[in-house]
């Protein structure tokens, strides 16, 4: 109404305006708004740059980003969609079984709108940043790696997805955006321009920001470790990996060193304090993602991407979205001996269902610290123990929810947004565990298994150490924990790349990463139809799920975004 309103007045003042010999009213700008040149400012150019950090957190619970657990989790083998049913959210079911993707999947445009926000926030940054001088400005440079630094993690999260995408910077004129093609630049040279402005941020940024939150020098140099970690697995047009570049791998292990070597970073003692709210901005944190409540906002800024991931129970009420696969739970097993995972027979051996079952085999630590099991405390309160009435639809998605991304309902972080539930505590883009597993990965795929081994066993250590809050009430461990040392012996090449990709599994499981590891090692299809050949015996909705190689290993570019484009973008091999 307030629109039509305004309309009228400006109506009224064009007709008065043709009695009037002086028409320079009609200058005057409008009130309550801001001209581009206003905008121009340092002040308000570095405002800009706070824009393009809000977008980091700006996702909805049916598109999120920040976590990226459609994406990477419910497409990996490690998660069911969860929630009301299949048809709860349907895009989430689509990814999950892949066989009933489509190109005109409306999660799927949303994803690429958001992230091109986000883009589009940094090149706007940028292109003010570019025009003031840093006399004016003197943290000119910082902003710019920064908003580079931002423009880099959009273009990643967009390259994992979609492969092919429109890569537009500060330099495009604003317009004329529609020009360029997502083929104009090859695989290899699109990941080139996400490593040139993490290059740029490694360049310009601080090794520590006074403003915490902002991105700085070490996470610059971890970034673009994980970039060319994933450019060196050389991709054919079928998406299969044709070779991997170990001058590229080279890099990456000089890159982790640099991180590790400032000091500045270490594990938590404890794996759980990455996913509480007390560990917020802790030393294992190289680059997060702030949230914020009873910030003088109306419902504050907070996780709205991970709100669906709640249990059912009164102290929360919606929506268990997000739930632990059973092929994942079974991978937490160890060798009751060694204590090592049990690569072989982890999904053979009997199903882990029962808090029995959870006694009489041995398991990794971090499984009590990732999924919710029915019978054991939930997010380490002893006295808040997980029931089955806690799940949404337990005879479609079983009775395990991921607790990750969850905090307890009194948790200071903790708000409501009705229906769903929230928090304000932050989300890892990068913590230190990836560093050290990306070096070990590097030094592995060079064909250094003995120098990655350290690496490899310093994540187990702490899993080891992880044990202090996963107690009942009656103060006896929830689980029988187990967990080892790999020895050196035996450590040879394909034993180590075995190991190092499973402790991913392990370390990561649930928080987004999973499928895109799949993907850039190569072996998306196989170990999914695998997994989809058991699963659907447990789960009747993945009878028809099936990965078809040289397709499923990335979305389809929007239909929505290739009509806009009027027919310049190019669909996706196999789409």
């Amino acid at each position: 109404m307030k629109f039509l309103k305004l309309t009228a007045l400006s109506l009224g003042l064009l007709t008065t305006s043709f009695g009037c010999s002086d028409k320079e009213f009609l200058n005057v700008d409008p009130k309550g708004t801001l001209t581009d040149d206003q905008l121009n400012t340092p002040t308000n150019i570095d405002k800009q740059v706070i824009a393009a950090y809000s977008q980091l957190g700006n996702d909805v619970y049916y598109c999120p980003y920040s976590s990226m657990w459609p994406y990477g989790n419910i497409r990996s083998g490690d998660a069911y969609k969860g929630g009301g049913g299949t048809a709860d959210v349907d895009g989430f079911h689509f990814y999950e079984t892949f066989s009933f993707n489509r190109v005109d999947n409306s999660n799927t445009n949303d994803l690429w709108t958001l992230l091109y926000i986000g883009v589009s926030r940094a090149n706007d940054a940028l292109r003010r940043l570019n025009n003031v001088s840093a006399t004016d400005m003197p943290t000119k440079a910082i902003r710019q790696g920064e908003a580079r630094f931002l423009r880099a993690h959009f273009y990643f999260q967009l390259k994992s997805v979609f492969k092919f995408v429109p890569y537009i910077d500060e330099t495009v004129t604003p317009g004329q955006e529609g020009t360029v093609g997502n083929t104009t630049l090859t695989n290899d040279q699109l990941w080139t321009k996400i490593a040139d402005d993490f290059r740029f941020g490694v360049a310009n940024l601080p090794a520590s920001q006074s403003e915490i939150g902002r991105a700085t020098k070490g996470a610059a140099q971890a970034y673009l470790a994980k970039t060319l970690l994933y450019q060196a697995y050389v991709q054919g047009t079928n998406n299969a990996v044709t070779s991997i570049d170990a001058s590229k791998l080279t890099e990456v292990n000089s890159l982790c060193d640099a991180v590790i070597a400032s000091g500045k970073y270490a594990l938590n003692a404890d794996f759980a304090t990455n996913f509480q709210s007390t560990g917020d901005n802790g030393p294992e944190s190289v680059f997060q993602i702030q949230f914020s409540r009873n910030d003088g906002t109306a419902k504050g800024r907070t996780q709205r991407g991970n709100e669906l991931n709640y249990p059912m129970n009164p102290d929360y009420g919606c929506c268990s979205f997000h739930q632990p696969s059973q092929n994942l739970i079974n991978a937490f097993k160890t060798d009751a001996t060694t204590g090592l995972p049990r690569f072989n027979d982890y999904n053979t051996s009997g199903d882990l269902t029962t808090a029995a079952d959870f006694l009489a085999n041995p398991v990794d630590p971090r499984l009590d610290h990732t999924v919710a099991i029915v019978g054991h405390p939930f997010k380490y309160d002893p006295n808040f123990v997980f029931q089955q009435s806690w799940v949404r639809v337990p005879q479609v998605y079983g009775y395990n929810l991921s607790m990750k991304e969850s905090v307890l309902p009194t948790d200071p972080s903790f708000q409501k947004n009705p229906p769903f539930m929230s928090s304000s505590k932050n989300w890892n883009v990068i913590r230190y565990a990836d560093v050290l597993l990306w070096k070990a990965e590097a030094l592995i795929e060079l064909n250094r298994p003995a120098d990655a081994l350290p690496y490899i066993n310093q994540i187990r250590t702490r899993a080891l150490n992880s044990t202090g809050l996963l107690k009942q009430a009656n103060g006896l461990a929830t689980s029988n924990y187990k967990i080892g040392l790999y020895p050196s012996a035996g450590f040879t090449q394909s034993y180590a790349r075995e190991a190092l990709r499973y402790e991913r599994r392990m370390e990561f499981a649930m928080e987004g990463f999973r499928f895109f590891d799949l993907t850039r090692w190569g072996i998306a299809a196989t170990t999914l139809n695998t997994y989809f050949a058991k699963e659907k015996n447990l789960r009747q909705y993945l009878s028809t799920a099936n990965f078809t190689a040289g397709r499923d290993e990335y979305l389809p570019i929007p239909l929505t975004q290739i009509n806009l484009s009027r027919g310049l973008y190019k669909q996706n091999n196999g789409w």
